[in-house]
């Protein structure tokens, strides 16, 4: 039922969310770095950006119950999210990424030992709490930035990506518990099916890759067809 290996499942969602990212992307840089008229903040491309990041958080929770090693992978990606923020601090200035998807996923992959540790009924309950403590912190303003991977801004916050761990860290609560009900009691996964389509397999083992050098290639595009 699996190919090499994988699950066919898994690997449609991660495809799908990389896909989605790519196209909210392209419209993000469309509108800021080619002048073209296109509203990224529309319901209908929100949803598209949004819908992408909770998917690669939901995915990361799931994946981490196969993997043998998820706190030097976690670690790797945090170092990842560093060089972005070093790189769109240099290039973006005020709006540079602090704590983005990429800084939230590799926090949550070291934590996921311990996070693994507890039991079903406690990762529900943490996923409504996170959820509920997410959303109240949003009435917040410090005068510090210190608390920003928690969801607390200060004032004149901005930045193009961020995805504190409060409410986001409830969705890496549903992906372990994805990973429970459906993969780790079964010799099979309830929704199982063989993938052989190689582009979709592609996409998905490619992910981070994909995710690392897709904004330098829009924007190589961009300026190239800008300035040409």
């Amino acid at each position: 039922m699996r190919s090499e290996g994988r699950y066919g499942e898994i690997d449609v969602l991660r495809a799908i969310a990389i896909v989605l990212m790519v196209l909210f992307h392209l419209v993000y840089d469309l509108r800021e770095f080619a002048g073209i008229n296109i509203n990224y903040q529309d319901p209908f491309w929100f949803v598209i950006g949004k819908t992408s990041a909770l998917l690669f958080i939901f995915i990361s929770g799931l994946a981490g119950g196969f993997s043998r090693s998820p706190v030097k992978r976690g670690v790797k990606v945090l170092s990842y999210g560093m060089v972005i923020t070093a790189v769109t601090y240099l290039a973006m200035k005020d709006m540079y990424v602090r704590f983005g998807i990429l800084h939230f996923l590799g926090v949550t992959m070291i934590l996921s030992a311990f996070i693994s540790s507890l039991s079903s009924r406690m990762l529900w309950a943490l996923a409504g709490a996170s959820a509920l403590l997410g959303f109240w912190f949003k009435g917040f303003v410090l005068e510090t930035s210190l608390l920003l991977p928690f969801g607390l801004m200060y004032k004149e916050f901005g930045s193009m990506d961020y995805y504190p761990l409060f409410p986001y860290i409830s969705v890496t609560f549903l992906g372990i518990l994805a990973y429970r009900y459906f993969y780790a009691q079964r010799s099979e996964p309830l929704l199982a099916f063989r993938l052989n389509f190689k582009p979709v397999l592609w996409l998905s083992r490619n992910s981070l890759a994909i995710y690392l050098v897709h904004q330098p290639i829009i924007l190589l595009i961009i300026f190239g067809i800008r300035f040409s």
